[in-house]
């Protein structure tokens, strides 16, 4: 069954416990062995799924009520989606055609694609196929992009503990999509602070997807208004759904990866509300 979120207002949040804020916001679990993990979120209509193959070849509609949860007769019928894969090497074939990925690359699939499918090449080293999914109103080109390929924006500094690579794959840099966006940013060794100065996206929304994260260590999502923020503490392969009137920073213990995607009225990168660090509160 497919996880459905709700909008939560800014006001409400103020009120919100640890326990109701990891509920309305943190996806906690995105990988199962063959089967579609999904949660659709009423923020902008966003998808975020997780699919791990082992020992089947997995459909992108598995477990899912197309009908009831979208109204249409395919899951893309009316939608994008952009990928990644966290895991070890796998294909996956749209409409017969065949991608194979590596760690790290990222396929877009347009609006119109029917039949999409998921398989690993080695079942002791799954692929775990992350993927965030928009609605769509036009179609482009499906396209593969290798983390090489990958537009790539260097940020920060040592000095304050941010230093890390911006590599935009579903960016209007790269290709065309309707709406969606979506990219990778790591952080040097040494380097703990992503997307600092905080800001918010009044025309967008953002999903991050935590992952590189050692064992025995923590990432310290920060959420909220920028006057009034809450933390969620992340795990390895955990994500997490943020509004537009959301910030979207993170402290981890130790350096880490994570996966931004953006969808809403634009994809101006640049498109931003930057709040000042020290009127945080």
């Amino acid at each position: 069954m497919m996880d459905i979120r709700y909008s939560a207002n800014q006001r409400d949040f103020k009120r919100y416990t640890t326990e109701e804020t990891r509920k309305e916001f943190l996806i906690e679990k995105l990988f199962e062995a063959d089967e579609v993990i999904a949660v659709y979120s009423h923020v902008d209509r966003m998808v975020t799924m997780g699919i791990m193959p082992v020992k089947e070849t997995v459909p992108l509609n598995k477990g899912i009520d197309i009908w009831k949860n979208f109204g249409t007769s395919y899951f893309l019928e009316r939608r994008e989606l952009g990928m990644f894969n966290l895991g070890g090497a796998g294909t996956v074939t749209a409409d017969g055609t065949v991608y194979k990925l590596e760690r790290k690359d990222c396929l877009y699939l347009t609006r119109g694609n029917k039949e999409v499918t998921f398989q690993s090449d080695d079942p002791q080293n799954p692929a775990k196929f992350y993927i965030v999914s928009a609605p769509a109103h036009c179609s482009y080109e499906n396209k593969f992009i290798s983390i090489k390929d990958a537009a790539k924006k260097p940020l920060g500094a040592m000095e304050t503990s941010n230093k890390r690579v911006i590599n935009q794959f579903i960016h209007p840099d790269v290709l065309k999509t309707c709406q969606l966006s979506m990219g990778m940013t790591v952080l040097d060794a040494g380097s703990v602070w992503n997307t600092m100065p905080a800001h918010t996206h009044e025309r967008r929304m953002e999903v991050y997807c935590y992952f590189d994260i050692p064992k025995d260590n923590v990432v310290f999502h920060m959420m909220g208004e920028g006057q009034e923020t809450r933390h969620i503490v992340m795990q390895n392969e955990q994500a997490v759904i943020s509004p537009s009137w959301s910030i979207h920073a993170g402290a981890g213990t130790s350096n880490y990866t994570f996966i931004w995607a953006m969808g809403g009225e634009n994809q101006a990168f640049d498109d931003m509300d930057v709040i000042p660090t020290t009127e945080l509160r």
